[in-house]
C-alpha cells in the first residue's frame, strides 16, 4: 500500500507535519498481520492514500483502489477494521469519519492509458517493435480493468485498425454490436477461427471500445488458461467466494482460447456457473476458440449447449482481396512506402494467416530501414527466402489423399467413396488425420474433399486415430512415416 503526501494530493490541504511513513508501515503491517498475506496482496496492497488535516487538526485519510468493484469490495469487507487501526495508529479513537474510499476516476485513466499509448506511437522505431511483438504498454494498473484479472490489451487491436473483408464481415458486424451497446445484443458471443485470422483483435477491440466509450463498465478480458489458474489459486487458498464474487459482478466477461479449458473438469463446473450467473443478470459474455462450439473436444455437452446460445460467427481464411487489403493497411501504418507489385506478390505467395502476412511486411520493411536498402520484388524474395519456401511446400489434401492412398494400397477414388470396409476406412481415416494436422484447413473444408462428408465424420477420424496412435506402437510410427514423407 502506497502513500502520497498531502502537498501531492492537494495544494489547498493543511499537510500532516507529525505524522511519518512509520504510522503507514505501521498501518500496512497490521493490515497484513490481520488478513494475511493472499488477502492484503490482492486486495489491500493495490491501495493508495493521501493525508490532510480536516478542520478540526485531525489527520484525514483518502484510500483509492483502481476500480469500483475493488472500492465497495474492499470497504465492505475490511473498512470498518482499516478505520479501527488507523484510529489506533493516529490516536484518533474509531477514526470513523476520517478514513475515507474512493476509486480513480475514468478521466484518470483514460488519460494514463492515452498517455501510454500515445507514448508507444511516438518511440524510436515503434512502428517496428509494435509489429514485432505484443505490447505490454496497458498494465493491469492503468487500464480501468480489474488490476488482478484482466490482460493487458494490444493498442494496435482497434476496430479502427481492423480491415473487414468477406470471410470475417459477420464476426467484425458482431463485435461490433456488442461492443455499442449495454443491453445484450448476443449472449453469448461466440468468436472462432484458426490461427491468425482476427480473434484476439476483434477481442481486444472490443475492450478498448467499451473502455474508451463506456468507462464505467466492468470488463474482465483473459485467457482461458489464466481463468484457469486464477480458479485453481482460489482453490488452493480457500478463496473461492472472493474469486465467484469478480467474475460474476462484472458488466462484460470476455474468455479468450476457451478450448484449453476442455478436459479440465472442475474448472469447466466453475465456468459453466459464472457464465449462467451473467447471462441470467443481463451481463454480456464473449468468447473464442479454435473450432464451434459444437466442435470443441472434451468440452462438456451442457456447456457446449450454453456456448451456442447466442450468436457463432467464424472468421474464415482471408482470401486474396482481403490478404491485399491487410498489407495496404499495415503498409500506411509503417510509414514505408512499398511497391504495389511487392504487395501483390505476398498477397499470392503467403496466404496461411494474417500474423504470418505481417511478419513477412515487418522484416522486409525492417531490412530496408536497417540496411538502407529499396525495397524491391528482387530485395523481398531474397530476405523471406525460408518463408517463401514453406509457403510453397504448402501441403494439400489432394497430396496426403495421394500419398496415404499408395502407401495402403487402395485406389484414390477410395478416399472419396461411401465403402466403410476397414481396408478402405482405416486409410481414410489416416487421411483426414494428416489434413487436420497438415493443413490449415477447416473441418468442413476437410470432410468437403472427402466425399461431401459431414465436419463430425472428420472429429470421428481424427479421434479414432489418436486412440489407435496411443496404444498401438506400430501403427503410430506407420502415421508419422507418412507425416515425415509428406513434410520432407
Amino acid at each position: 500500500m502506497k502513500v502520497q503526501s498531502a502537498h501531492d494530493v492537494s495544494s489547498d490541504a493543511n499537510p500532516v507535519k507529525d505524522l511519518s511513513d512509520t504510522a503507514w508501515e505501521n498501518l500496512r503491517v497490521a493490515l497484513r498481520d490481520r488478513f494475511g498475506e493472499t488477502a492484503y496482496r490482492r486486495w489491500l496492497e493495490p491501495m493508495t492514500g493521501s493525508v490532510a488535516c480536516d478542520d478540526a487538526g485531525n489527520p484525514a485519510v483518502t484510500l483509492t483502489l483502481p476500480t469500483r468493484f475493488m472500492r465497495d469490495w474492499v470497504e465492505a469487507h475490511y473498512g470498518d477494521t482499516v478505520r479501527s487501526l488507523w484510529g489506533q495508529i493516529a490516536g484518533q479513537g474509531s477514526a470513523k469519519d476520517s478514513v475515507t474510499f474512493t476509486v480513480m476516476s475514468p478521466l484518470t485513466k483514460a488519460a494514463q492509458t492515452k498517455t501510454a499509448i500515445d507514448h508507444a506511437a511516438t518511440s524510436p522505431i515503434a512502428p517496428l517493435a509494435a509489429m514485432s511483438r505484443p505490447a505490454d504498454i496497458a498494465s493491469p494498473s492503468t487500464s480501468g480493468f480489474n488490476c488482478d484479472l484482466s490482460a493487458d490489451l494490444d493498442p494496435r487491436f482497434t476496430f479502427d485498425n481492423f480491415v473487414v473483408g468477406k470471410p470475417n464481415e459477420l464476426a467484425y458486424a458482431a463485435a461490433r454490436r456488442v461492443a455499442d451497446t449495454e443491453n445484450p445484443a448476443f449472449n453469448p458471443l461466440f468468436l472462432y477461427g484458426g490461427v491468425g485470422l482476427g480473434k484476439t483483435h476483434l477481442m481486444h477491440a472490443i475492450a478498448w471500445h467499451i473502455r474508451t466509450n463506456y468507462p464505467h463498465r466492468r470488463v474482465i478480458y483473459m485467457s482461458a488458461e489464466k481463468f484457469m489458474y486464477q480458479f485453481v489459486r482460489a482453490l488452493r487458498f480457500k478463496d473461492t467466494v472472493a474469486f465467484k464474487e469478480q467474475f460474476r459482478s462484472v458488466d462484460v466477461l470476455m474468455i479468450d482460447d476457451v478450448q484449453f479449458i476442455g478436459g479440465k473438469d472442475t474448472t469447466q463446473e466453475e465456468f459453466f456457473h459464472t457464465f449462467n450467473a451473467l447471462v441470467d443478470r443481463n451481463r454480456q459474455v464473449i468468447i473464442s476458440a479454435d473450432k464451434s462450439p459444437q466442435d470443441l473436444d472434451r468440452m462438456e455437452e451442457r456447456l457446449r449447449s450454453r456456448l451456442g446460445w447466442g450468436l457463432v460467427a467464424d472468421l474464415h481464411p482471408v482470401n486474396y482481396e482481403l490478404r491485399l487489403g491487410i498489407l495496404h493497411a499495415k503498409g500506411e501504418k509503417l510509414g514505408c512506402p512499398v511497391p504495389d507489385k511487392v504487395m501483390e506478390f505476398l498477397a499470392h505467395k503467403i496466404a496461411s494467416n494474417v500474423r504470418e502476412l505481417e511478419g513477412a511486411l515487418n522484416r522486409i520493411v525492417a531490412h530496408a530501414q536497417l540496411v538502407g536498402r529499396t525495397i524491391s520484388l528482387e530485395m523481398t524474395q531474397e530476405v523471406l527466402a525460408d518463408m517463401l519456401r514453406v509457403a510453397e511446400r504448402r501441403i494439400t489434401i489432394d497430396e496426403i489423399q495421394k500419398k496415404v492412398a499408395e502407401h495402403y494400397n487402395v485406389r484414390v477414388a477410395d478416399m472419396h467413396s461411401a465403402r466403410r470396409s476397414r481396408a478402405v476406412a482405416r486409410p481414410r481415416q489416416v487421411a483426414m488425420y494428416l489434413a487436420k494436422q497438415l493443413t490449415p484447413r477447416s473441418l468442413p473444408e476437410i470432410g468437403r474433399k472427402f466425399g461431401g462428408r459431414d465436419h463430425t465424420t472428420v472429429i470421428h477420424a481424427v479421434k479414432k486415430i489418436e486412440e489407435l496412435s496411443a496404444y498401438d506402437a506400430s501403427f503410430r510410427e506407420d502415421v508419422e512415416l507418412l507425416r515425415r514423407l509428406l513434410q520432407n
